[in-house]
């Protein structure tokens, strides 16, 4: 069976967007999270829809491995619906992190396909959250699709996924928010804890595992 035109397509702006990432923006937001750790402070990770499951994935891999304390909103299912009940969406994420105490110390990590835009209201819940984290002075970080959005325009370090097609934009930028926070994550400037299977001797675990079941 022939690959489909489809796939081809996809796979080759794949290679495309991989080849031209700025990977001096990628390190800048590197060194921003490094500054983030030395000085004791948190990554809150927001975002929406899909990029709020990358968002918790994201504060699982970067607690776990960079040893910095992380927190994604939308695990705190309870809080987030009560927010969004009895205040509304847009303000759901900024006044979580204003009962967070969020600080000079902290950043505030973006992922999302269009940034925010007011004016298209779009994504407004995370547009008023940069701006509770301008106020008090935390970081700010991203990685983001298209122009960047109101992300780009607050942010200390931000990474823009480039568009290569208009039909593909939301699937390359949400599968490109994991691929740049796996390459930050497992940076050595980040990275103090190894990942299982990078120390898992394989050849002893199959062993150990047929053992196990015989």
């Amino acid at each position: 069976m022939q690959i489909t035109d489809y796939t081809r397509n996809h796979l080759i702006e794949t290679s495309e967007l991989s080849l031209s990432l700025d990977g001096e923006a990628i390190d800048n937001v590197i060194y921003l999270l490094r500054d983030t750790r030395d000085r004791g402070g948190r990554i809150f990770f927001l975002g929406v829809g899909g990029s709020a499951a990358n968002a918790s994935h994201a504060a699982n891999d970067f607690r776990k491995i960079a040893g910095i304390e992380c927190y994604s909103p939308t695990d705190n299912v309870a809080e987030l619906t009560a927010r969004i009940n009895d205040d509304g969406w847009d303000t759901c994420y900024a006044n979580l992190l204003l009962a967070s105490r969020l600080s000079a110390a902290d950043t505030v990590f973006i992922l999302s396909v269009g940034g925010g835009n007011v004016k298209a209201n779009i994504s407004v819940n995370l547009v008023e959250s940069l701006r509770v984290a301008k106020a008090v002075g935390a970081s700010i970080a991203g990685i983001v699709g298209r122009d960047g959005g109101f992300t780009a325009k607050m942010a200390d370090a931000c990474v823009i996924i480039p568009t290569i097609s208009s039909e593909t934009i939301t699937a390359h930028t949400e599968s490109f928010q994991a691929i740049v926070w796996h390459l930050i994550v497992s940076h050595p400037l980040l990275k103090r804890n190894e990942m299982k299977w990078e120390r898992t001797n394989m050849a002893g675990n199959e062993q150990s595992f047929s053992i196990a079941t015989v």
